[in-house]
């Protein structure tokens, strides 16, 4: 597994997670910091995908493009292999990523004052974007214990009484890394039917699931209401192809999908661009071999980690994900603030890790680690933390 072996340098190379510390973290110089915080990978993509764009750059020509049947038929073919989902490439609206077709959907289907439901601690986009579109933020917190979450779904059905019109779920979990259950997926969406709540279901880290675990399509545990749910997801995250900016929306109501067509038109939004469509195609028909070794790797040094720093540093909490390439460090036994934490990591261990609050005021004590990198990288993250730890 050489490609997942080698150090890449992504300095200076306009990388957000390696370039743009300097902002994110208030420090002047970041040269001698670790990141481990954004969720990219430092592993360069499938082979095929940079033969394929290598092949299109060849070319020379990069007029306007479109979304070729070929492309929806790549994705189509994946998520039924994958997954065991039967889709159709009419239900498919293409957007440049799960972000910007999250904020496609809350603009779309909801009216200001009206709320919006999710789940903390997670994914921030969910909270930060309802919230500058002038919706009113509903909040079940997950019940969290000895680091795996799960919903309260008196509490839930508590907060659908509340004027809300749409539930966004993050189906695998991320922070959390929990790849949910179909019985749990099958109580969202009835009590979603019950009081007519739509559904956005972010899956953009389903193919990132460890056995035994298996990714359900919320779509999947729907029944008869398959028309509530609007599903993103993407390659990018999956082949680390997050600079490409490809998504793609699975909306099987054709009456939803026509105003968020109607909507990426209002705003002018195009096609995916030409690098996008090659990618993107060449990952769903000749990524899985990668895919496999990725999970590999990934899977081993979440093990690493784990063992290394809850044997070595009093106080750490590690369960092992579900899925994600991403561990939830729990701190809190180490009775340091999150401030404390940070700090010493940041200055004395020189690694940038993510705070927990960042994903809701229930994620305070933990912390979120990215580990989709080579070994070598890992086993330095681990040393920098303990000795950010040290007395």
């Amino acid at each position: 597994m050489k490609e997942f072996t080698t150090t890449v340098n992504r300095r200076n190379t306009s990388s957000m997670k390696w370039d743009r510390m300097d902002r994110i973290y208030g420090i002047d110089n970041t040269e001698d910091i670790l990141p481990m915080w954004i969720a990219d990978m430092d592993f360069a993509a499938p082979q095929p995908v940079i033969d394929a764009l290598r092949e299109r750059l060849d070319h020379g020509v990069f007029g306007y493009s479109y979304v070729c049947e070929e492309c929806k038929d790549a994705i189509r073919e994946w998520l039924l292999n994958k997954h065991g989902w039967q889709t159709e490439n009419e239900w498919m609206l293409s957007h440049h990523g799960v972000v910007p077709a999250i904020a496609s959907v809350v603009e779309t289907l909801t009216n200001e004052g009206d709320s919006v439901l999710i789940t903390p601690p997670v994914y921030a986009p969910f909270s930060s974007i309802p919230a500058l579109q002038k919706r009113t933020l509903e909040e079940c917190m997950l019940t969290e214990k000895e680091g795996t979450y799960t919903i309260d779904f008196v509490q839930f059905e508590e907060s659908l009484k509340k004027n809300v019109k749409l539930f966004i779920f993050c189906n695998p979990h991320n922070p959390g890394g929990i790849v949910w259950p179909e019985s749990v997926l099958s109580e969202i969406v009835r009590l979603c039917a019950k009081y007519d709540v739509l559904i956005l279901s972010d899956e953009i880290h389903a193919d990132l699931v460890f056995a035994p675990y298996t990714h359900t399509p919320l779509h999947m545990a729907a029944g008869d209401e398959v028309n509530r749910i609007i599903t993103c997801v993407a390659p990018t995250k999956t082949f680390n192809l997050a600079g490409i900016q490809a998504s793609m929306m699975i909306i099987p109501d054709e009456n939803l999908r026509e105003q968020l067509r109607d909507n990426g038109m209002a705003h002018g939004q195009m096609e995916l661009n030409a690098f996008a469509n090659v990618a993107l195609k060449a990952a769903y028909r000749h990524g899985e071999p990668w895919l496999e070794k990725l999970l590999t790797t990934i899977s081993e040094n979440m093990d690493y980690v784990i063992e290394t720093l809850t044997t070595q540093v009093p106080g750490i909490s590690i369960t092992k994900p579900q899925g994600t390439y991403l561990l939830w460090i729990d701190y809190r036994g180490t009775g340091l603030s999150e401030d404390e934490m940070m700090d010493k990591l940041l200055h004395k261990g020189k690694l940038a890790l993510e705070p927990g609050t960042k994903y809701g005021e229930s994620g305070r004590g933990f912390l979120r680690m990215n580990v989709a990198t080579c070994l070598s990288t890992v086993q330095d993250g681990v040393s920098r933390f303990i000795k950010g730890m040290e007395n």
